[in-house]
């Protein structure tokens, strides 16, 4: 049992299922991210978490006690929505503890409580403004000291960032990062962003058409991803996805591709129990920094191979070039050095770290485990 626990939990809206036997258990402490795209049901698991949607069937416990039917103002949790929800009316302090004013705090315990989430929060000198001299991110700071003045037993985030401009994202998501390891409170976060879901969580919960397409560490999920939509869905660039063949080369497997012109290529295997699949199609995923040049490839891996390929596309990113080939009839990209002597046109010789290759089952579209 855990601090908190979603079992075997559903969400129906008349005959349309929407949540599907979600069973998740958070320790105290954990940052737990719930990621996915628009319409996954992660929102909608979180209002379940607060009380704001009923539960079809299963339960919701904290600490132990079951929250089914348990009044949102009797959970102690506290909510920072994507919306900021602040009065314009009243000044940022005011806004900060209004919801213990309501519940009849005395006002030097509010006042105390305001002084401490502000100075955590770095927005003392912001106290006696109104939201409508505020920026965004000020305005979200507020936001977050009001849930922050009430130490609920669990903090629920709904997309808190995503009406920020990028550079603004990166310095919140590091503050609340911080502001995480600083307090140790219990945290579900959901979000569209997987970089979010990476940089921020303890664990992430994957989430699409309503089910956990996969739970566990930031690094598992990226390295090792249950499925198809996983490996896609989780990184940034995208996870490469194609066509090979499990061959043998004595009793070793190998994945057998073609290159641009159709040329078969093969690549040695880590995954001794491929042999089972010899002779038969797989979809062969490869991270694009898993393809790079000779001078980059991983000096710790026992397992680099190499193929010469004609490049079609480059893509300069700053610290970063991506090279764009055509592997298994598909664009593959391949994360090089900035100054990486690569063109479009030519032909390169990439090394790729099959080490860090996964294979899929082309029917059910889940990982072929090692």
């Amino acid at each position: 049992m855990g601090f908190l626990d979603i079992d075997n939990a559903t969400k129906s809206y008349g005959s349309v299922r929407v949540l599907h036997n979600v069973d998740i258990s958070v320790e105290e402490g954990e940052f737990l991210a719930l990621v996915g795209p628009s319409g996954c049901g992660k929102s909608t698991l979180l209002n379940m978490i607060a009380g704001l949607e009923e539960i079809t069937s299963g339960e919701i416990r904290i600490r132990g006690a079951v929250m089914n039917g348990v009044h949102p103002s009797k959970r102690n949790i506290a909510m920072v929505f994507q919306s900021y929800a602040l009065y314009p009316n009243m000044t940022a302090g005011q806004n900060i503890t209004f919801g213990l004013e309501m519940h009849g705090v005395p006002k030097a315990r509010r006042e105390q409580a305001r002084q401490r989430v502000a100075r955590l929060l770095q927005i003392e000198h912001l106290l006696n403004r109104k939201p409508g001299s505020l920026s965004g991110g000020q305005r979200q700071r507020v936001a977050m000291g009001r849930a922050l003045v009430r130490n609920p037993d669990v903090f629920l985030f709904d997309e808190p960032l995503s009406n920020l401009d990028a550079k603004l994202r990166v310095d919140m998501r590091t503050e609340i990062k911080k502001l995480h390891q600083t307090l140790g409170t219990t945290v579900i976060y959901v979000t569209h962003d997987q970089i979010e879901a990476m940089t921020l969580s303890t664990r992430i919960a994957v989430m699409n058409g309503g089910y956990v397409q996969q739970l566990g560490k930031p690094q598992e999920i990226y390295d090792t991803p249950a499925n198809i939509f996983v490996a896609t869905f989780m990184g940034s660039p995208a996870m490469n996805v194609l066509p090979a063949r499990v061959m043998m080369e004595g009793t070793a497997p190998v994945a057998e591709t073609a290159l641009h012109d159709g040329t078969p290529v093969r690549m040695p295997f880590s995954q001794a129990n491929l042999a089972q699949w010899a002779g038969r199609d797989i979809l062969l995923g490869i991270r694009p920094e898993s393809i790079t040049d000779e001078n980059t490839a991983d000096r710790t891996s026992g397992n680099i191979a190499r193929l010469t390929n004609r490049v079609v596309i480059t893509e300069p990113a700053g610290s970063d070039t991506f090279a764009i080939m055509t592997l298994g009839g598909r664009d593959v990209i391949a994360r090089m050095r900035s100054d990486a002597k690569v063109a479009p046109g030519i032909d390169f010789t990439f090394a790729v770290n099959m080490e860090k290759a996964v294979a899929f089952d082309p029917e059910t579209k889940e990982r072929i485990a090692s």
